[in-house]
């Protein structure tokens, strides 16, 4: 998000000694992406955050294929997934390309003995039932249900959170995650045609700064693989920083819709951008108002795109027997749209209650056998009269 943020203590030059009222200066680091061109923040650390005691061993975390070439319009039942403890362990892959992996989470406790960091992917994860904080070096955010949490690559971070039923979708980018560019001026401040703007981001507030030596674990993923890496201070010991490379947050209910006189495309929605893949948000809003408008989609079919759909709440009115934390994929090329009696239903309705996330994949999705585990068997020939 091209947003300046500082928090906490900062020099008032890049690159030049800052006292530690203590002892010593404090170490600076550059967290940046795309080498030196993309967004950066410096931060500011009590200790350097180069020490690294040991690296412990390594476990595979690859999605298991079960296809991948795939043609079947798929229903998955996504609050199937057990619920577990441990964070990492609950996060259950059913999706993924070359660009990113789409995963569902049922994490039942916080994290509490290491610290996680993807060093592949940003992370989007949509907060669907749940609340808590999110502990990182570069500040806390506090968030509730229907927030999307963003993670850039590389953040150090922790989930704690207040309950144990907690549900999760979460999106790993290969590709940095960006506000769609047509919102934004070439300033990058956002437009007044936006459905959301610079009021409705929440950055870091509060800063935790620990200043601690010891063995702390940080698990750190890569190349699917995750590895056990032991620092030897605590890595939330930075004093302050500033830049535009940090998490924050947004809630799928400050998303302003977009309505017309007659149905409206999906991009409507968008929520997101990356390089392989668009996110949408379908909130609650007023139907088409065109006298004669079907509200309900019409029959389409995107052959670009492998179409992901997560229902969160309220009815969905394009669907029959859909519930709460189904999943659905149409895959490019296959035509799809309401199922039997849904556009007739629409006609004349007023309003719609449904709140659902999209991801719009450019490469064809690959099933993990974790999702055919899920699957609805009925679910590609509901269409059928």
């Amino acid at each position: 998000m091209p947003l300046y943020h500082q928090l906490g203590s900062i020099p008032k030059k890049r690159h030049v000694v800052f006292p530690n009222p203590k002892s010593g200066i404090y170490s600076e680091q550059l967290f940046g992406t795309i080498g030196f061109d993309g967004m950066s923040s410096n931060m500011y650390h009590i200790h350097r955050p180069t020490q690294v005691k040991k690296l412990g061993d390594s476990i595979n975390i690859r999605p298991q294929i079960a296809r991948s070439n795939n043609l079947e319009s798929l229903k998955l039942k996504g609050f199937r997934i057990q619920s577990k403890s441990d964070y990492l362990h609950s996060r259950v892959c059913v999706l993924t390309n070359s660009d990113c992996d789409i995963e569902l989470a049922a994490p039942s406790a916080s994290m509490k003995d290491y610290f996680y960091k993807n060093a592949d992917a940003d992370e989007l994860l949509f907060v669907h039932r749940g609340k808590g904080v999110l502990r990182t070096q570069l500040g806390n955010l506090s968030f509730s249900e229907g927030d999307y949490l963003l993670i850039p690559r590389g953040v150090i971070y922790q989930l704690k959170f207040d309950g144990n039923d907690n549900r999760l979708l979460i999106v790993n980018s290969r590709h940095p995650i960006y506000t769609p560019k047509r919102y934004r001026n070439h300033f990058g401040q956002m437009m007044e045609h936006a459905p959301f703007c610079e009021r409705d981001i929440r950055r870091p507030n509060s800063i935790e700064t620990h200043d601690k030596k010891g063995d702390f674990i940080v698990k750190i993923r890569k190349q699917n693989e995750l590895t056990d890496v032991v620092y030897a201070y605590h890595p939330f010991d930075v004093v302050g920083y500033d830049g535009y490379n940090y998490p924050w947050a947004f809630s799928i209910h400050d998303f302003e819709p977009i309505t017309g006189r007659i149905h409206q495309p999906p991009p409507v929605h968008q929520t997101f951008e990356s390089a392989g893949f668009v996110v949408c948000s379908f909130v609650p809003r007023l139907y088409d108002y065109h006298p004669e408008a079907i509200p309900a989609p019409y029959n389409h079919s995107n052959i670009d795109s492998d179409e992901v759909l997560y229902y969160v709440d309220g009815d969905f009115m394009s669907r029959n027997d859909t519930k709460i934390g189904d999943l659905t994929l149409h895959p490019a090329g296959i035509p799809h749209g309401p199922h039997p009696g849904a556009a007739e239903r629409s006609i004349g309705k007023k309003e719609t209650t449904e709140l659902a996330v999209m991801v719009d994949t450019f490469a064809p999705l690959q099933l993990t056998q974790a999702a055919m585990d899920l699957k609805d068997e009925k679910y590609v020939t509901s269409w059928l009269e």
